[in-house]
């Protein structure tokens, strides 16, 4: 049942306060209609009592404590879904932007998501292929899987953002049956031009839904928009059974936008001004990837997030830590150096790597060739401390063939400046690599392995086509 109230006791920038709410409950949908006939819509943020703290998405502009009407809608904000939502462009609170009309709705389904019982999910093992040698072959995104992407200033995580969405694809009997939420918080409106061509041009945009809040548009909008995204991914996944990959850009800006908003409420901050529900409040978000016992579909989460002053540190990437299963760090030397994409492999992590890999998933030697480059580059970073007190020239045979191995690694693994690479194909550029060292180097793989895979008459061919861009 509704309830309808005249007047509003306070009215503080977006805020606005109600007494005598008897019976409304928090996170309510409100519609309010100003003196002359137009209306607002909001939700119900706090309840202090019978008094009722409701934020209004368009803002507060004219207006007044004595000719408002407030109707409480007695229900959460809800998003209007269905089948129809792929290859359409939304606002942050779902609805349309792209001139195309309204979308056939099917299902309105809660934006705080469905309570998930822990017993009922499955563990994740099948990998998603997204076309990048550093992820797919060292750092592998697995269905279900919550995989962030730590980035800071001026790195280019959207080209990334871009790539992953023109390339991501899976393997096997359901491969068709696959689809993209995309949702875009705070980005500047050239950027998400940018966002929208890309996709288009590519041909991918069939398969893409987008959710876009604009830097100019209310932070409240970009509170809800990582949850209307999410909820549009769960309806995909769930209901139409298709594994939806969510990327969420930028999650920095969603996390300002919940500092902002607590600052407004008053609330006491915790760590460089975060509310101290930061952590609860990202997991409500993050905990929403996954896959149901039973079920066809699955959800798995590319959180996207700029750390300030590259500070893995910061509350937002180390929250952020915490709740997922891994992160792929982009590395500003390497940007610096012309490597695209600049992921830092060693600083890098996918926790389910190892059980959506190996005999039948990619291939047998994956987990251990992948053992072998981590091991292998590691022992780089110690011949370059070297070469950086005695020189170069100065260090032994073994050690210049690391340097050697390094550059290569970072120019043609790392480095594929929008290539498109299957699993196979990273594999065997991963061995052609390895073929720069001497065997006795390769203690990481066993003899069977080096016998069927370990070629160094054909590494030179390899890793020539790879630098072409064709493996």
């Amino acid at each position: 049942m509704s309830i309808r109230k005249l007047g509003l006791s306070q009215i503080q920038g977006s805020l606005v306060a109600l007494d005598h709410c008897e019976g409304v409950s928090n996170e309510e949908m409100v519609q309010i209609q100003l003196k002359d006939g137009r209306r607002r819509s909001g939700r119900v943020v706090q309840i202090q009592g019978d008094k009722a703290i409701i934020q209004v998405f368009e803002g507060t502009d004219e207006f007044s404590k004595t000719d408002t009407k407030t109707k409480f809608l007695g229900h959460p904000m809800e998003l209007g879904v269905s089948k129809e939502i792929l290859g359409r462009i939304f606002n942050g609170l779902g609805e349309p932007i792209d001139d195309l009309g309204p979308v056939f709705v099917k299902n309105y389904e809660d934006v705080n998501g469905r309570p998930l019982n822990p017993i009922s999910r499955q563990y994740p093992r099948h990998y998603i292929n997204t076309g990048i040698s550093a992820i797919d072959g060292l750092n592998t995104l697995i269905r279900g899987q919550k995989l962030p992407i730590f980035s800071g200033f001026g790195l280019p995580h959207d080209q990334l953002a871009i790539q992953i969405v023109r390339q991501a694809h899976l393997t096997g009997e359901d491969a068709d049956k696959f689809c993209i939420v995309f949702g875009a918080m705070g980005v500047k409106k050239d950027v998400a031009d940018i966002f929208q061509k890309a996709f288009e041009e590519t041909g991918v945009m069939e398969k893409v839904c987008m959710y876009l809040n604009l830097a100019d548009d209310p932070i409240l909008e970009r509170m809800m928009t990582p949850r209307v995204a999410l909820t549009a991914a769960e309806y995909l996944a769930f209901e139409e059974h298709q594994n939806v990959l969510v990327i969420l850009t930028d999650m920095t800006s969603y996390c300002e936008a919940v500092r902002e908003f607590s600052s407004t409420l008053g609330e006491i901050p915790s760590r460089k001004g975060y509310p101290g529900y930061l952590y609860s409040d990202l997991a409500s978000l993050y905990e929403r990837a996954g896959i149901i016992q039973g079920g066809k579909g699955s959800v798995t989460q590319i959180p996207i997030l700029t750390m300030p002053n590259d500070d893995i540190t910061h509350p937002v990437p180390d929250l952020t830590g915490y709740i997922t299963e891994g992160q792929i760090v982009l590395d500003r030397d390497l940007f610096m150096n012309g490597i695209q994409p600049p992921i830092g492999i060693l600083s890098s992590l996918s926790r389910l790597m190892k059980d959506g890999i190996g005999e039948g998933y990619t291939r047998k030697d994956h987990q251990s060739v992948a053992n072998q480059l981590f091991a292998s580059y590691s022992k780089v970073q110690e011949a370059r401390s070297l070469a950086s007190v005695i020189g170069e020239d100065e260090l032994s045979e073994t050690d210049q063939l690391y340097m050697k191995f390094g550059r290569q690694v970072e120019e043609v693994f790392i480095g594929q400046k929008g290539d498109d690479r299957s699993i196979i194909e990273t594999l065997d550029l991963a061995w052609a690599l390895l073929a720069i060292l001497p065997k006795e180097a390769l203690d990481r793989l066993d003899d069977d392995l080096i016998k069927e895979y370990y070629h160094p008459q054909r590494a030179q061919n390899v890793i020539d086509l790879a630098r072409k861009g064709v493996v």
